[in-house]
């Protein structure tokens, strides 16, 4: 029955959609501050996404029926099943073991595989159009996140988030050996979430609405909140593994400093999504390439030093 609760309540489905439309409401305000705008009002993300839920479900007539349905669900389902391996209110979350941290990044590339599935088969002009830069920005951001988060477990000598999280929460003086890697995995993570300037896939002004062309209602609002889902997920595991602070204290203090630093993490996004302005598909590559991943690289070989050291 506990298991239950953990999955349909908290930390689970209940909690993520609230936390996550709570966590747009932020980013979306804090975005429009930055741009001397009023922005949208608190209840702004539950009421877009009431209003898409109540609308019909379209399916384009050429498209295949059934991939175009199921993809939204498996986006929102491997989002949420990540969350349940990063510790949130402790040094240990539900369900832990060594190699969870592996598992949670192949989970959080399951959506962006369904965005480029969706849209494929959504069989529209634009939808396709946006798949391939979605497919695309997947093969130049994935690199560098990957090997900034996983340079980290070097040090932990684990691949576990749970054990990585104890490890730097208890030794604080080895955070200032990640901050490359926490750089290069927040850029990653903006480019994952297809924030500018990476909304490269999804660019209102080119191609409408990029692989969500053609999606509306209920089919739309999972896409939609999935994506909402996985910038709490993508905070919860930069804040687990590059901002352990705070675990080492009873749980709802934990807890607090939880929400703090995944809240940190999304203000941060917001800020680097005003000072720059969209690239262009080739620009992301290149800057991906030739700065992400060196950088990411560099992070990899102090890590790799500092863990000879210490043995």
């Amino acid at each position: 029955m506990i298991y239950l609760f953990y999955i349909l309540v908290f930390p689970g489905i209940l909690f993520l959609s609230v936390f996550a439309l709570a966590a747009e409401f932020i980013d979306r305000k804090l975005y429009a501050k930055l741009q001397n705008r009023i922005g949208p009002p608190w209840f702004q993300p539950l009421a877009d996404m009431i209003k898409l839920l109540g609308k019909e479900d379209i399916v384009p007539t050429d498209a295949n029926a059934r991939m175009f349905k199921l993809m939204p669900l498996v986006a929102f389902t491997s989002t949420v099943t990540a969350f349940f391996y990063i510790p949130i209110w402790g040094e240990r979350s539900i369900y832990y073991f060594n190699g969870d941290l592996v598992v949670v990044l192949y989970l959080l590339t399951i959506p962006t595989l369904t965005f480029f599935i969706g849209g494929w088969y959504s069989t529209s002009l634009f939808a396709r159009l946006g798949s391939v830069r979605t497919l695309t920005q997947l093969f130049a951001y994935e690199v560098p996140l990957f090997m900034g988060i996983l340079s980290s477990a070097l040090i932990a000598n684990s691949w576990s988030l749970s054990e990585i999280a104890v490890f730097y929460a208890h030794r604080p003086w080895f955070w200032v050996s990640n901050i490359i890697g926490f750089a290069v995995s927040l850029i990653a993570l903006v480019g994952k979430l297809e924030k500018a300037p990476f909304d490269i896939p999804e660019a209102e002004t080119e191609i409408v609405a990029g692989s969500f062309t053609e999606y509306s209602g209920r089919h739309l609002a999972f896409f939609r909140l999935s994506i909402d889902i996985e910038m709490i997920v993508g905070a919860s595991l930069l804040a687990a593994v590059f901002l352990p602070f705070g675990l080492e204290f009873s749980a709802p203090i934990a807890f607090i400093f939880y929400i703090i630093k995944v809240l940190f993490i999304v203000a941060l996004i917001a800020v680097f999504r005003t000072i720059f302005a969209r690239l262009r598909i080739d620009q992301m590559v290149h800057f991906c390439w030739k700065y992400l991943v060196p950088l990411s690289l560099l992070q990899l070989l102090i890590n790799l030093i500092l863990k000879d050291i210490l043995t």
